[in-house]
């Protein structure tokens, strides 16, 4: 029996940052691979392969469905951007029972590590004392009038309760937080697992002290953060932007943090890189991170590493478990409105 058929096409990024050569190895004993090159693959190429092919592994895929019905042996496709792009059609998939998978859960250790890192940075004011002591205007033994805070039994909320979500809050689980969270694609039972409370946006917003925004983004989510959201959160309180600034009405956000509202610590922006001379760059209340949570040696392996166990299990004839599954309809629409494709 010929070995099921893998385009592997990630550009942008590059088959060593996705795959260890044991893990690439081991892709190609479970199938043929074909294409596997840094370098973007061209639409020729890929509808030339597309037909005989089983799985395609890509950063951006763009599968209309007329693509997608002329790939009658297509069973899986994986993202390796970190996002469900909206070059997809999801419809069609569904119907030929195609499974579409995002890489966001291979994020989780090494961005939920990241992510508490700000949280505690921000909360502390670590940053901005930091620089006042280059400056010679720290404040010795002082509580910064009340304007820092201790995450001990502190109350948290997170837009979006995925796997890196949960992954903070495991990591912050020995802090005793008092966690809510929105997101319609988790269930009451998922979430209390991970000690954590759904809610509607509006009262996640208002109950966090430190809002973590963590959802995968969707063209039904964009902006779902926006400026009448983020009036609602306490005075002084603390925006973790860690998923994409999609999420988040980011000139709102930065009048917020301009004003003293709000304090930010984020990784990701609206455009990359941020301009030099956007004047996020000078506020005190902003701690700025140039979208480097996964950037450590090795960190953006696990995806591959995920693909190939789903892989290998729907050779099996199982379903994908490691990755993230595109999903038809909410877990728990009680939530509120907006997708945030759990």
């Amino acid at each position: 029996m010929a070995r099921p058929r893998a385009i592997v096409a990630p550009h942008w990024r590059s088959m060593e940052e996705l795959f260890a050569e044991d893990d690439l190895a081991r892709l190609r004993d479970i199938c043929e691979v074909v294409w596997a090159r840094d370098e973007p693959i061209g639409g020729e190429e890929l509808s030339a392969l597309l037909p005989t092919a089983s799985f395609l592994i890509a950063a951006r895929p763009e599968l209309t469905t007329d693509v997608i019905e002329a790939s009658p042996h297509l069973r899986g496709i994986v993202e390796v951007a970190g996002s469900f792009p909206p070059t997809i059609d999801y419809a069609a998939c569904a119907r030929r029972g195609i499974e579409v998978l995002s890489c966001a859960p291979a994020f989780r250790h090494v961005v939920a590590e990241m992510a508490v890192a700000m949280a505690l940075s921000g909360a502390r004011g670590l940053v901005a004392e930091h620089e006042r002591f280059r400056e010679g205007r720290e404040h010795w033994l002082a509580d910064n009038a009340g304007t820092d805070f201790s995450l001990f039994g502190a109350r948290v909320g997170f837009v979006g309760f995925g796997s890196i979500a949960r992954e903070i809050a495991r990591l912050l689980a020995p802090m005793d937080l008092r966690i809510k969270a929105y997101d319609p694609w988790v269930n009451e039972a998922t979430a209390a697992r991970h000690g954590a409370t759904l809610a509607p946006l509006a009262e996640v917003m208002a109950h966090a002290r430190c809002l973590f925004v963590a959802a995968a983004p969707t063209p039904q989510n964009e902006g779902i953060v926006d400026r009448a959201a983020l009036s609602l959160m306490p005075k002084g309180g603390l925006v973790v932007l860690i998923s994409r600034a999609h999420l988040v009405d980011f000139d709102a956000l930065v009048a917020f943090v301009r004003d003293g509202s709000l304090r930010l610590a984020t990784d990701v922006y609206p455009k990359e890189p941020l301009e030099a001379n956007h004047e996020l760059r000078t506020l005190p209340g902003a701690i700025l991170s140039p979208h480097r949570g996964a950037a450590v040696r090795g960190g953006r392996q696990l995806i591959g590493r995920m693909a190939i166990a789903d892989i290998a299990r729907m050779i099996d004839g199982k379903a994908p478990e490691s990755l993230q599954r595109a999903q038809k309809t909410p877990a728990n629409a009680r939530t509120g409105t907006g997708d945030l494709a759990r």
